[in-house]
């Protein structure tokens, strides 16, 4: 099988991986999968893992769709606390803010949900139970995303095909999309991720592309290059992460949206993947990729 070598910057680690066609069933030549990672209290079984997020002290945050949806671990591990138990009917997608703040979304309860790093809820956007098209309400919302000055952006993505924006407290400020294929148009926007300076990047899923605008909402650029973006991660140095779940790999684009790597296989195997949904990096370059099928989170560090 072919091979390509690349050089990869993860928060100041230098990881050189191998790059594989698709359909490798092996991580990258210079990663290991950990084994037994995370432990889980006695008696716990992940449901489907729908995202992974990972604080400033490399704490990560599983949502998944079963008893206590979120969970918390330290790097090594360790079970530390966990909480929504009866919040949330179906787990989707998790983000951590610039505060350590947790927002969920919920595709059941039609809800976006902010915590405080112990589970104390802080605010609720949506009505529980009713779904809609209105600044107040969403249809099965698919991400979140906070940006630098604290607005937050909801990925509406199901059952609507928009991006609405609110205010750090909670107003709605405008919202931009409709269904389709072109420019602006979304045919469900999955993921949302935020760069430093405001930038917004969507998961556009059924297109197959990942879409840039501006803070407002103006279009940008389309990246074609995703495979199908279940899950987005934005680094540091502009280069974007993707979840692939259709075709079961974790890509890497740099800051054009250019394919940098690209790995994985449907399987159960050590870097094989049973539906990737959502991806992460801790500050010491290690990967976490959440599986929905495979109802597990992957953590891969360097040899």
């Amino acid at each position: 099988m072919f091979t390509r070598w690349s050089v990869l910057l993860f928060s100041g680690a230098v990881f050189v991986v191998a790059a594989w066609t698709a359909g490798a069933d092996k991580p990258p030549a210079d990663y290991r999968a950990v084994s037994g990672w995370p432990t889980l209290p006695d008696g716990l079984k992940l449901g489907g893992v729908s995202a992974v997020a990972v604080d400033a002290a490399d704490r990560v945050y599983l949502f998944h769709r079963g008893k206590t949806p979120i969970l918390v671990f330290d790097r090594d591990g360790k079970f530390l606390r966990s909480w929504g138990e009866g919040l949330v009917k179906t787990s989707h997608g998790l983000r951590l803010d610039r505060d350590g703040h947790v927002w969920t979304t919920d595709i059941g309860h039609h809800l976006v949900m902010k915590f405080d790093r112990e589970g104390k809820l802080l605010l609720t956007l949506g009505k529980k139970d009713e779904p809609g098209d209105t600044p107040d309400k969403f249809n099965k919302p698919t991400d979140v995303a906070v940006g630098p000055n604290g607005e937050v952006y909801v990925a509406d993505g199901y059952g609507n095909a928009r991006v609405v924006k609110f205010s750090k407290e909670g107003k709605y400020l405008k919202e931009w999309g409709t269904k389709g294929k072109g420019e602006g148009q979304f045919n469900l926007p999955h993921a949302i991720c935020i760069d430093g300076d405001g930038k917004v990047y969507v998961g556009d899923r059924e297109n197959n592309r990942v879409q840039l605008f501006d803070a407002d909402g103006k279009f940008l650029a389309q990246w074609k290059d995703s495979g199908a973006p279940y899950g987005l991660f934005l680094k540091g140095n502009g280069q974007l992460l993707v979840a692939d779940g259709r075709a079961n790999e974790v890509r890497l684009l740099d800051d054009q949206g250019k394919p940098v790597n690209r790995w994985g296989a449907k399987g159960t195997g050590a870097g094989q993947f049973q539906m990737p949904h959502w991806v992460a990096v801790d500050a010491q370059g290690a990967l976490y990729v959440a599986e929905v099928t495979g109802q597990r989170v992957q953590k891969f560090v360097l040899k």
